[in-house]
């Protein structure tokens, strides 16, 4: 399969990248996503009380996850890049730094989640009907961010080094574990005590572990293709300094990201209750919607670091132009699907009318803000994929400061709008990313390879863009 050194997109190339290892990958993370989500859904038989309890810790988990994830966005950077160089030994010291700086992070947010539980959930409501709902779930899923780490750092190894279907079949069977478990507790069934919310939570820890017993067997099993070694994975002599380097602003940007949606989440958790669980429930069908495009950002990172680490950078760039055109349209098509169905989809929750009639008109929102967020998203993990992390966080942080936090809190905190009207606020900021985020995807300064066969090559590619 060869793409000529052209501006040309060779689209039934991309297309045969997409369903080989895009897809996998998009479909993993969507199962991965879909366990977490279970929890909200099963809940809704428990009323709009669980509902926006489940969905007030999963804001909590979105921040950890934020916390963490520049480390596991510059693992992928790095893994991307040395699988297409053959750098072997590269992938295992990364392995190893990334996992070490992750559990850090872990080991802080579980901690506070089981011992403080109700100061985070504090920050986020000030409705104590919710938060003492919220307690026992919180305590319990705090024992499974670790082992989320873990996971979370295998799976993304594996993908790296096109190993697709390993992380599928783990998530299939989590997904299972999960639902099953949370049939039994949460409803208090073949004898077991009615548990509610920490069911769900019981649900979401073992599941986790089952998840990541898959992957270290099969991680251990194939030595063929990455061989981790211990005196490989913790010598970061020489190493550190460019990891972090590389992985500072994809730390800051997912940080800072986390921090301006807690905002945004402050003022959500002001609202009335029944805005708070549309708001639950909407978070479940758009975390369905990310869960795909953001596999398919995941499978993009592979796909153009593999290139530009190889030194193929101008097959990188096309690359990148056929995933900024190929996600927001997937994206757009299923959110208009969601809108169509929003009646029996929000009838999952157990939510009442008022609930109801948010929920329809956040989707007709989301429709076009959905599909434009989307496009900035692919496009800024292209540009970590190619070695350049600062542009994207400057500019996604700077618009998420400068234009949709603030005018999100004065909506809400300050005028008292109505809440379809905070809500639309959220994604001001997504329209000014795109102007600038498409003219930076044309340029091609954003391929900057940390390998040597990509250094060798990037003159080259430069003149070749210009010509």
């Amino acid at each position: 399969m060869v793409m000529h050194n052209t501006n040309r997109m060779d689209w039934k190339a991309f297309l045969k990248i997409v369903f080989a290892i895009a897809l996998p990958i998009a479909c993993q993370n969507l199962l991965t996503t879909t366990a977490s989500m279970v929890d909200t859904i099963m809940i809704g038989s428990q009323g709009e009380l669980s509902v926006a309890a489940v969905g007030i810790c999963s804001q909590i988990s979105s921040l950890f996850f934020s916390s963490y994830f520049g480390f596991a966005g510059g693992a992928l950077l790095f893994f991307s890049q040395y699988w297409g160089a053959g750098n072997k030994e590269g992938i295992s010291r990364t392995f190893g730094l990334s996992m070490v700086c992750m559990l850090g992070v872990a080991l802080l947010f579980g901690g506070a989640a089981i011992l403080r539980p109700d100061f985070l959930l504090s920050i986020y409501t000030d409705k104590q009907s919710i938060i003492e709902v919220a307690i026992p779930y919180m305590r319990i899923v705090g024992f499974a961010y670790p082992l989320q780490i873990f996971a979370i750092i295998i799976s993304f190894l594996m993908r790296s080094t096109e190993r697709v279907r390993i992380p599928l079949i783990s998530s299939i069977i989590a997904l299972v574990t999960n639902f099953i478990l949370n049939w039994i507790l949460i409803y208090g069934r073949f004898g077991m005590p009615k548990m509610g919310a920490a069911g769900a939570a019981v649900g979401t820890l073992v599941s986790g572990i089952v998840n990541l017993l898959i992957l270290i067997k099969f991680l251990l099993k194939d030595k063929s293709t990455v061989a981790l070694t211990l005196k490989t994975m913790f010598n970061w002599k020489g190493f550190a300094g460019t990891y972090m380097k590389k992985c500072f602003p994809i730390i800051c940007n997912e940080l800072f990201y986390g921090i301006g949606q807690m905002l945004i989440n402050i003022v959500i958790g002001r609202q009335s209750e029944p805005a708070i669980a549309a708001m639950a429930a909407f978070r479940v069908l758009e975390g369905f919607v990310f869960a795909f495009f953001g596999g398919l950002a995941d499978a993009s990172t592979v796909v153009v670091g593999k290139e530009v680490g190889a030194g193929n950078h101008m097959k990188g760039y096309q690359y990148v132009k056929g995933f900024s055109i190929l996600c927001p349209a997937i994206t757009f098509c299923i959110v208009l699907i969601c809108l169509i169905l929003n009646q029996p989809l929000y009838g999952l929750f157990g939510l009442g009318a008022e609930a109801m009639h948010y929920g329809k008109y956040m989707l007709l929102i989301y429709l076009a803000a959905g599909t434009i967020r989307t496009c900035n998203y692919i496009m800024n993990c292209c540009y970590r994929a190619g070695g350049e992390a600062t542009f994207g966080t400057v500019l996604e942080v700077g618009c998420l400061f400068g234009v949709s936090v603030p005018a999100t809190w004065i909506a809400g905190m300050v005028l008292h709008l109505p809440f379809l009207a905070v809500f639309a606020f959220v994604y001001t900021d997504e329209i000014i990313r795109l102007i600038f985020e498409l003219w930076y995807t044309k340029s091609g300064k954003w391929v900057k390879p940390v390998t040597e066969q990509g250094k060798r090559t990037l003159e080259q590619f430069r003149k070749e863009l210009k010509g």
